[in-house]
């Protein structure tokens, strides 16, 4: 077991959604030199930032979480940039993490690199069976990239990089402009902001049919700390809450803790996204102890809450 106290661990995008909740979790672990630098600050698409990162704070640790993400909307709007921008943060990224001879770096992957059709549950070595949903390919087949690459610098320089693939995230702190955001906060929006105007429907994406999986970010963050502290082999390895639910049982849901009463309307012009998303989770339960702790429920309880009580903060 790798103890992380008193390592200067660095976590790209600790500022944002699942970065913050990583760094909470680290300071909860008795952490205390964790750097989160502002995007602002270090543009991690260039490869001069992240020199003067590595150079000025020597992080032993990295977690790299920070990405270009979007819901089905924002990969259709952006395919070339999230290919670019998740490529070239990822790849220069453990680059510097070896010239600069940090002791450790965990690369946050995606669900979106799994093949289109995937036996269900998707199992780690499933990866390279196919090509990705088209709309997500480019968000995904970046961030399958990194996954060669810390397996090839774990091969060739004895790096100690590690490859994880968190499943659909969501909770609080989560981004709930319409324009960007994922399913949950999108969801938990339309049936808020429907309810208050005394809306009879809401409209939503595709036909509902779609399964997905959901985890709660706080359990997220203990699953890659948990990696960060044990799990040191080549293998990728899938965290989520191996609980698959379809996209209208998720709609369903999410206006009964809202209390939106109207009715729920499918625009089957959108897309649906990848048919069925349900991981084997067995791999991060059998090498670091790592098991979702969070119901659907009661997460969506707590996310609805936090969103009531922040949406001046977050727009809305």
């Amino acid at each position: 077991m790798n103890d992380l106290r008193g390592k200067r661990i660095l976590v790209t995008g600790g500022r944002g959604f699942l970065g913050g909740h990583i760094v909470d979790r680290l300071y909860r672990a008795g952490c205390t030199q964790v750097i989160a630098p502002p995007r602002a600050e270090y543009d991690l698409t260039e490869g001069a930032s992240i020199e003067r990162l590595f150079a000025s704070q020597k992080p032993e640790i990295v977690i790299h979480a920070a990405a270009a993400v979007g819901g089905i909307g924002a990969n259709r709007r952006n395919p070339g940039y999230f290919f670019f921008a998740n490529a070239m943060m990822g790849i220069q990224l453990i680059e510097a993490a070896r010239r600069h001879e940090a002791e450790k770096i965990v690369v946050l992957g995606t669900i979106c690199s799994y093949p289109r059709i995937t036996p269900v549950p998707f199992r780690e070595d499933d990866l390279w069976n196919g090509y990705p949903e088209e709309v997500t390919a480019p968000y995904g087949i970046a961030k399958k990239a990194l996954l060669v690459q810390c397996q090839a610098y774990r091969e060739q320089y004895g790096m100690n990089a590690i490859f994880l693939l968190p499943v659909n995230l969501y909770g609080p702190r989560d981004h709930f402009d319409l324009e960007n955001s994922h399913v949950v906060p999108a969801m938990i929006r339309k049936c808020v902001e429907a309810k208050e105007r005394g809306a009879k429907e809401v409209v939503l994406w595709g036909d509902g049919s779609a399964t997905r999986e959901f985890l709660y970010a706080e359990d997220a963050a203990d699953g890659i700390v948990r990696a960060t502290e044990c799990y040191d082999k080549p293998e990728p390895v899938n965290l989520g809450s191996g609980s698959e639910i379809s996209i209208k049982e998720l709609a369903a849901k999410i206006a009964g803790v809202t209390e939106f009463s109207g009715r729920i309307a499918w625009d089957s012009g959108k897309p649906n996204g990848q048919p069925r998303r349900c991981l084997d989770v067995s791999m991060a339960e059998r090498e670091f102890g790592f098991r979702a702790s969070t119901s659907l429920e009661e997460g969506l309880r707590r996310t609805i809450s936090w969103y009531l009580a922040n949406r001046a903060a977050v727009g809305r």
